[in-house]
């Protein structure tokens, strides 16, 4: 049997897994229910199993018992954290956690990567390098791949990592492998703005100093911004989720914020527009008198696939699952990836993984982070699959230098 024939072998255990991790999501860096599950999804496997001290990270490193080649150990990554919606798909098995859910697919990360685990456990002769596991919690946003990396995932092999991939599900791409060399993912930064004015009774605006307006005029005029500022060859995704204001409709209050997320593709670009928006709320709050703060704060760096390695993962892809499973994606994904920072330290690949449920509409489904996205779980054994091929092979094969142009 092939290794993808034993994982779809394994496929209702993973099934398992997940279900029981989309049951009980839960936020942030510290996962003590989803740690544990790890933990007796992995017992019994010829692992060392550290745990994180400021995070519950798992890290698990499975030596090698075959011929060494003397090449460094690879790196595969699943996080493990939830996202704070609301689930609203119906599944029997949905989130029973309120204002908590996986609508993002790490559920199926986790479970693939123990998938992978068990598969590349049973190969152990055929390893020719050590294979490093990262379970890892706070990817939404808490930094949790900063704390792995500050606590030493990347040398827990006893040697450092060289190379490191990650899988992302996508509830709106078609089933099978998306890859790019290059930028997959932008940089995401946050822009928070405060406008203070002077409070009053909405009846006599003329003697009040009112933020409210000032503030819709900011917003509409960052959308203008980033249309007419910036490079269109390089750009910039402006979006404000945040506006607070106010507390009664006669009432004019005396101060108004809101906050936006800004994502590029380049390091210019993110300088440039916080220096723009920075300027032009300046600008605004001066001209009406008023008073403005502002905080422009870069968050993650663009993900971004060696094209050496991106061409690997392409061509594992194509000789394992058949270049029908692989697509070229042509420009990247707007959002963002604390992956990046492993990737910023290492060479390696991000590749997407398009789980659309089948005879659903790519164009109608709800998108990650939705409370009604839902996610095929047939893809489950293809990532466990995936991983366990790329630990296994990469040691020994040299990468192409692209991706063959009939799989664009």
């Amino acid at each position: 049997m092939t290794l993808l024939d034993d994982a779809h072998a394994m496929r209702a255990e993973v099934v398992r897994l997940r279900r029981l991790l989309h049951s009980q999501p839960e936020l942030g860096l510290r996962l003590p229910r989803t740690q544990d599950a790890v933990l007796d999804a992995l017992d019994g496997l010829p692992l060392e199993i550290s745990t994180g001290r400021a995070t519950t990270s798992v890290t698990a490193v499975l030596r090698a018992s075959g011929a060494r080649s003397g090449r460094p150990p690879v790196l595969l990554r699943g996080d493990m954290d939830a996202v704070p919606v609301q689930e609203e798909t119906g599944l029997a098995f949905a989130s029973t956690v309120p204002g908590a859910a996986h609508a993002c697919g790490h559920d199926l990360h986790t479970a693939m990567l123990v998938g992978a685990a068990r598969l590349l456990a049973t190969r152990r002769a055929e390893l020719a390098n050590d294979v490093v596991l990262m379970f890892q919690p706070g990817e939404e946003g808490w930094e949790g791949a900063r704390a792995m990396l500050e606590e030493g995932v990347l040398d827990a092999a006893g040697e450092r990592v060289g190379a490191a991939y990650a899988l992302h599900v996508f509830s709106t791409l078609p089933q099978g492998f998306h890859l790019r060399p290059g930028v997959v993912l932008a940089s995401s930064s946050s822009l928070d703005v405060t406008v203070s004015g002077r409070g009053g009774h909405a009846a006599t605006p003329h003697l009040a100093r009112d933020p409210v307006p000032v503030t819709a005029e900011m917003i509409t005029a960052l959308q203008a911004l980033v249309t007419r500022r910036v490079d269109v060859f390089d750009p910039v995704v402006l979006t404000v989720g945040v506006v607070e204001a106010g507390t009664r409709r006669n009432v004019i209050p005396p101060t108004a914020r809101f906050e936006a997320t800004v994502r590029t593709f380049s390091d210019a670009a993110a300088v440039r527009v916080g220096a723009e928006a920075r300027r032009l709320v300046e600008g605004i709050a001066a001209a009406h008198g008023l008073e403005v703060d502002v905080r422009f704060d870069r968050e993650r760096p663009a993900t971004v696939n060696d094209p050496g390695e991106a061409a690997f993962a392409g061509q594992t892809i194509s000789e394992v699952f058949g270049e029908s499973r692989l697509s070229r994606l042509e420009h990247p994904f707007t959002g963002s990836e604390d992956f990046s920072r492993v990737l910023g330290e290492v060479p390696g690949a991000f590749i997407a993984l398009g789980a659309l449920p089948r005879g659903a509409d790519p164009d109608t489904a709800p998108f990650n982070h939705s409370g009604r996205a839902i996610f095929d779980e047939a893809v489950l054994p293809l990532g466990a699959a995936l991983l366990a091929e790329l630990a296994l092979r990469r040691p020994r094969s040299a990468a192409p230098t692209e991706i063959p142009e009939r799989s664009r």
